[in-house]
Parts: C-alpha cells; structure tokens; sequence
C-alpha cells in the first residue's frame, strides 16, 4: 500500500504539471504565442488548484469514506472519456473575442476535468494515509509530489519536446492519465470501508485550530512567490522569448523551494536569505526597469531572474514550512496554500493587465515579497534574539531600496503615451537622436519603430526598414512597374508605409489593437501615405489562412512578441500559407533579428520544403538616418534576389524542420 500510495502521488503531480507546456504549446500559437497568454494559462492552472483542494478539504470534512470513494472513482472515470487532450478549432479567437476568457474555456473544455483530479491528489491521499497510519506525518510526501512535478517539466524541454509532436507528446500523457486513474481508483475503493474520521472538534481543539493570523501568513506567504513567478516569467518571455522553455525553468525553480523546504528546515535558513533578498531587490526592479543595464546574450538575464525567483520563492516558502500545522488541519493548510496561488494568479492574469497601464507586477511583489516574510519572521519567531536586529536591517534596508525604486518605476514620464492590455505595454516616448528628435513606439523593451519629427525626415524608413535593410531590398525586389501589392505582418509604427507609391496596395496584419491605435494617433506613416492601405485585425496566421489568395509582390513578416517571432509564425504550415498568397515570382522576407535566438536555420529548413531558396541579408546600423543593425531572410526568385549581393542561408543539416507539432530551440541558441 506504500508503494501504491507513493506511486500514485508521483504519477499524478509528474502528469499535473508535463501537462502545462503540452497544452500552452498546442493553444498558445492560436492567441498570438504572447507571455499574457501564458500568465493566463498560469492563472488557470492556479485556479484548477484551488478547486482541487478545496474539493480535497469537503469531501474529507463532510463525506464518509465510503461516498468520498465512489464519488471520486466517478470522476476518475469521466475524466477518463475526455481523452485525449487536443483543443478543439471552434476555440480559434476571431478579431473581436475576449482572448483572456478565449483562453480560459478553450482550458476548461480540453483539459479542465483531468487537471482538477490531479490537483485533489496531493491532499486527499495524503489524507486517506495520515488516516490509515494515525500519528504519522505525511509532509514528506508534499515534497515527493513535487519532485515528481520537477521530472515533469524538466522531462519535457529536454527529453520530449527534441523528440516528439505535440500530438505524440498528447497521446502519451493521455495513457499516463489512464494508468493513474487505475492506481487512484483502486486506492479510493479499497479504503472505503475505513472509518470516518471524528477528530475534527475535538483534536483541533487540542491541537490549537489555526486562527485568521495563520490562515492570512498562509495565504499571502502562497501569493506573494506566485506573483513573483508569474511576472519573472512573464518579463523573459517577453523580453527574450515566448518559448516553453523559459516558462518551464522558472516553474522548475519554484517547485524546488517547494521540495527543499518541505522535505527538511535545514534547507531555509533566514541569516541567508533574507540578506539576499535585500541585495536582488534594487537590482532585479533596475534591470527590469532598464533593461539596458543587463549584459547583451540569454545566459545573464535568465541567470538573475532564475536566481531572483529562487530566492524570494525560498524565502516565502521556508516560512511557510515553519508555520505548517499538525496533520489533523492538513487539507485546510492545503487549502490556504491553493488560495495564495489562485489569488497571486488572478492579481497577475487578470487584475494587473486592468488596473496598470505598465509592467509594475514584479517590482511590486519584490517588496511584497520582503514584507509578507518579515511578518512570518514575526508571526511565529524561530531565530535567536539576536539575529532580530539583522533581520529588521535587511527588511528596512530591502524596503527603503525597493519603494525608492518603484517610486522611479512609477513616476509618470513626460511626454510619453502609455497603454496596456492582453498583448503587453506598448509606448509612445520623444527622445534626442542622433538625426534629430524621433518619436519611438516599444513594446515591452523593444523598439517596435521611430520616426522623425523634422517634417523633412518624416517619410524616411527607419529602424529595422531602412532601403538597405531585408525589408528595403525585398520591396525594390518585387517591383515590376506600377501597382504593387505589399503584404505585412505586424503593423508597429506603420514604418513599413513609408515605401508605398500611389496605386500601390498595403495590406496590414496587426494582433493587438493598441498598436493600431498607436500608428494612427501618434506617428505620420499611415497618414502620409497615397496607397490604398488595408487593416486586417487578428493574429495574421488565423486571418490569412480563411482569406483568398492576396497575389502579394511582396510579403514581410515582422510580427515580434518582444524580442522573437512567434514560434507558429515559423512552421512549415505557416509558410504554406504564406507562398499562397505570394505571386509565383513575389518575394516573402522574414524579419529574424534577435539577441539571443539563431532563427535562419529554421527558416532555411521551412524554404526547403518548398523547394525554394532562402539568402541572407544583414545591414549594420546608420544613426543619421535613423536605421539599425537588422537580420532578415529573403525567399524569392534567385535571378532578382542576387543582384543585391546577398548570400544564401548556409544549410542547416542539425535543425529539424519545425511543424505545428514540433519546434525546439536547443539547437538554434546563441
């Protein structure tokens, strides 16, 4: 029965969490392949936790053994009959859905039944043991459910992920799914005949019941890390990549402090952290408030924010070790720690992208973070006398930086327009510039496009579509004569309209609605432009996939989510799609500049399929003119393309092409 118990405790938390990037991987691309799409995947997966538990907690209160069993058993079963977990197209979004509450349902209908009865797991077998075995402690298996859910993701980005599609990856878990349900149900049905359990009024009693003190540490000492995960994550995504990969890490970190501090007190220990915390709070909230600060590469910004997370994360949870009750209050203890969670999550999935028009999240729940764990620090002291005076100076001095630096954060900037929604923050700031003032529109960090105000300079193509860039040849490439018809992906500041003639046809796709509004309201382009200029809203994959042919000359895909192209921008599905809607001699130009990610052997790869070649062209950066430093890949007649000395995307033999059901980025890191 050890064995059974144990097994089913590690199958369950293994499959509750190898779940999350299968499903993010298979629904996120439908909502733009944003880190605000994964926050809201997280606050699903919060909440479904806290339905578990508190489902854990009742039926342990409230049912005998033997109808808490046939009712789970049920429920297994059920569970059961929605595999496997592929989400439906009706959930495609269209131009005028909600994407948040998209998300949510599309979660709900796929893997919403399976994933509450992997959330009951933990508590209510823990339950049915300390009932079996009375006085034993079941804590330690608290900390063996999550180094299973430890296995799990890190099993998926190093082991599944290289080898398997997505479907693949689905299928097996279903049949995981299936074994578990099997061990589950044989382990509800065989303790149904156990006695109920008559303790709770009077050995809370005696145990001390927790008070609304206990019940609030709890709880926040649960909020405050799952916000600092939620925003941590949510500021690599965007600034680096929005790759399972760097949603899986952050995760795997704070289920770690979860399994340290659980399985032993040896592990935590204040003198240490709390000093650490006091030094990563002013440098996290400058670095993400600067991100300039920040050495160029992937390894120093992953390694500061996995270290930030890890620590706070440690903190918060090794004082909610210490204040873990007797086993006669553990699913409500349980219960506290799913409502933490699901709080954390909504403040970051739903109350911050409303209430904030800036990414205020993780500097915020920095300083939360110091202050929840000196209140546990003095809800329940375990330190001697003397060390109080140390841990007052690091909260004072932690607090004292970090309201400083939130102060700098939220300090309004002038002049500058500033806005926030599902897609991220995107604004609109004047600056000095060596040609002269621009006017710039970010995304998150990144600079999504500039224009001069010198009325003189105010058509020049900027940034990354200078005439020497990817995006400048590609346009004098495809044209032959008057008319021609110019497709883009991903509107920004409308820089690219700057190249339109009259009788021309521009034809853009924009996700977020912001930008839209943005282009037109603060920047010329548009307006200065004398073609017939279309707008097609939604994610461009979704829109051109349902529309006609467009028989462009010229399309260019540049639709960043921060620093990278969406991963399903990037498949071979979706460059089918694009040479629909090409003329045969038209010329796709794929915009790959990144810090961090090799994207051209990807590309080279998707042009092979066709049978198509793939040049490079890479143009260094001209201040005067206001252009940068740009990475771009030109598909297209070889006769045209050559003429502009470009040289071709060297073969890529190690990439494995990528589908809609595979794409890895351990072999295309920098």
């Amino acid at each position: 029965m050890l064995i059974l118990y144990a097994g089913t405790i590690v199958l369950s938390a293994f499959l509750l969490f190898q779940v999350q990037p299968i499903i993010g991987k298979m629904a996120l691309p439908w909502f733009g392949g944003s880190a605000a799409a994964w926050t809201v995947c997280m606050l699903f997966f919060q909440v479904t936790l806290l339905l578990g538990y508190l489902y854990a907690h009742l039926s342990s209160r409230y049912l005998t053994p033997r109808r808490q069993a046939w009712l789970h058993a049920g429920l297994l079963l059920a569970a059961a009959l929605t595999l496997p977990i592929v989400p439906s197209d009706s959930w495609k979004p269209g131009p005028n859905d909600d994407p948040t509450m998209l998300l949510l349902g599309l979660l709900a209908a796929s893997i919403g039944l399976p994933y509450f009865l992997l959330s009951t797991t933990g508590p209510l077998v823990q339950h049915w043991f300390a009932q079996e075995r009375p006085g034993s402690v079941p804590y330690r298996l608290f900390a063996l459910s999550n180094f299973a859910s430890l296995l799990g993701l890190l099993s998926y980005p190093l082991l599944f992920e290289p080898r398997f599609t997505a479907r693949e990856m689905s299928t097996f878990w279903s049949a995981g799914f299936a074994l578990f349900a099997l061990f589950c149900g044989a382990l509800a049905l065989n303790g149904r005949g156990r006695s109920a359990a008559r303790h709770t009024l009077r050995e809370d009693a005696a145990a001390g019941k927790p008070s609304l003190r206990d019940n609030l540490i709890w709880c926040a000492l649960a909020a405050v890390p799952t916000v600092v995960l939620m925003s941590a994550t949510s500021h690599l995504t965007a600034n680096i990549a929005p790759i399972p990969l760097l949603w899986v890490l952050p995760l795997v970190l704070y289920l770690l402090t979860f399994i340290l501090c659980f399985e032993s007190a040896r592990w935590y220990k204040r003198w240490l952290f709390l000093p650490l915390m006091a030094v990563l709070t002013p440098v996290v909230i400058a670095c993400s408030t600067f991100p300039s600060l920040m050495p160029s590469g992937i390894v120093w910004p992953v390694l500061l924010f996995c270290v930030s997370i890890f620590t706070y994360c440690m903190a918060c949870h090794g004082e909610l070790a210490r204040l873990k009750p007797p086993p006669t209050q553990l699913t409500a203890y349980y219960l506290m720690i799913a409502t933490g969670g699901a709080l954390g999550g909504m403040f970051t999935g739903l109350l911050a992208p409303r209430a904030f028009n800036d990414d205020y999240e993780l500097t915020l729940s920095c300083i939360a973070a110091v202050c929840v764990v000196a209140a546990a620090c003095y809800h329940r002291p375990a330190e001697p006398m003397q060390r109080d005076a140390r841990i007052k100076a690091t909260v004072f001095c932690t607090t004292l930086v970090g309201v400083l630096w939130a102060a700098n954060a939220l300090w309004p900037s002038t002049p500058t327009a500033k806005a926030r929604n599902f897609y991220g923050t995107v604004k609109v700031k004047d600056a000095e510039h060596t040609g002269g003032t621009v006017r710039q529109l970010t995304h998150g960090v990144i600079v999504h496009g500039r224009q001069f105000l010198d009325p003189e300079k105010r058509r020049w193509p900027t940034t990354y579509y200078g005439d020497k860039s990817g995006a400048g040849i590609a346009i004098a490439a495809s044209r032959h004569g008057a008319g021609q018809r110019v497709g883009v992906i991903g509107l920004g500041a409308g820089t690219m309209a700057a190249y339109c003639r009259p009788g021309d046809v521009y034809r853009f796709y924009e996700i977020n609605p912001l930008v839209n509004q943005f282009a037109e309201r603060h920047f010329s382009f548009l307006r200065d432009c004398p073609a017939n200029k279309q707008f097609a809203p939604g994610d461009a994959r979704l829109v051109l996939d349902v529309e006609s042919p467009q028989q462009f000359d010229m399309l260019a895909v540049d639709a960043f989510s921060g620093d990278a192209v969406p991963v399903h921008l990037l498949t071979q599905e979706a460059f089918a799609i694009y040479f629909r809607h090409l003329r045969a001699d038209g010329v796709l130009a794929i915009h790959i500049s990144n810090r961090y990610l090799d994207m051209a052997p990807v590309v080279r790869r998707a042009a092979d399929a066709f049978q198509r070649t793939a040049f490079l062209s890479e143009n260094a950066s001209d201040p005067a003119r206001g252009t940068t430093a740009s990475t771009w890949v030109l598909i297209g007649p070889r006769a045209r393309l050559q003429r502009y000395a470009l040289q071709e995307v060297p073969p890529a033999p190690d990439v494995r092409p990528w589908t809609d059901d595979y794409s890895s980025l351990l072999g295309i890191m920098k």
